[in-house]
């Protein structure tokens, strides 16, 4: 089990439903879903604002985010494609296909990982996105379903669990839980009344060690250091 220290804590849009969180260059980017109103977002830590902002069509339901070079990728729910974004000027210059429902999207260095709200992961290529090989994840309970937004952090890829107040650490080799975070702590200061207000969005600062995480329509995002518990 790990636990965690609060560092910070910094508003964030209430109209923002989640899908996917990564932080790069001292700021946070932001996947957001639901019909209508996803979209792919450079924010200001400190005050939330959004510094840049690039919608997705109407029909789309936004998802995972990860950056890789210079584009972001972001995934789409049921519609079997993504699309890749400038980083830059957040102009959409490409697009990409999968055969799953899209949920959560990080990066190893030398694959995407993709989660699809079951118990496994695929590793993508990081140009075509073709399916290089299926991770099977499981704890002592059997299979772990609803893997939502991933993070890749210090060779282990952590996600969030749909639903669920916690996070998981996951050996990229073998699929085993090889950790857990319980962060129902933070839900009474931010998660709205919607059901559907979830936590989901795992960032992670390399240069410091800590995360940035928050959940679907929050009113804050949480910036903590997590150690091992003793």
């Amino acid at each position: 089990m790990w636990e965690y220290e609060i560092i910070g804590e910094y508003p964030h849009d209430r109209n923002a439903f989640t899908q996917g969180l990564y932080f790069e260059g001292g700021h946070l980017f932001e996947g957001t879903g639901r019909r209508g109103e996803s979209a792919l977002r450079k924010i200001e830590v400190s005050t939330g604002r959004v510094l840049q902002q690039a919608d997705l069509q109407p029909f789309f339901f936004g998802e995972g985010i990860a950056p890789w070079v210079d584009r972001i990728y972001q995934l789409t729910w049921v519609a079997g494609v993504g699309v890749i974004y400038d980083k830059e000027s957040f102009e959409p210059v490409g697009q990409f296909r999968y055969d799953t429902e899209g949920w959560g999207l990080t990066h190893d260095g030398q694959a995407f990982i993709m989660s699809d709200g079951s118990a496994d992961l695929s590793f993508r290529h990081p140009i075509s996105f073709r399916e290089l090989r299926r991770l099977r994840v499981s704890d002592a309970s059997g299979p772990v379903t609803a893997l939502n937004e991933l993070e890749y952090i210090d060779g282990n890829i952590w996600a969030n669990i749909w639903h669920r107040d916690e996070l998981v650490s996951i050996d990229p080799e073998t699929g085993s839980v090889n950790g857990r975070l319980d962060l129902s702590g933070l839900l009474a200061g931010a998660r709205p009344l919607d059901p559907e207000g979830v936590l989901n969005g795992i960032a992670h600062d390399p240069s410091t060690g800590h995360l940035f995480v928050t959940g679907k329509l929050w009113s804050r995002v949480f910036e903590i250091r997590i150690s091992e518990s003793s």
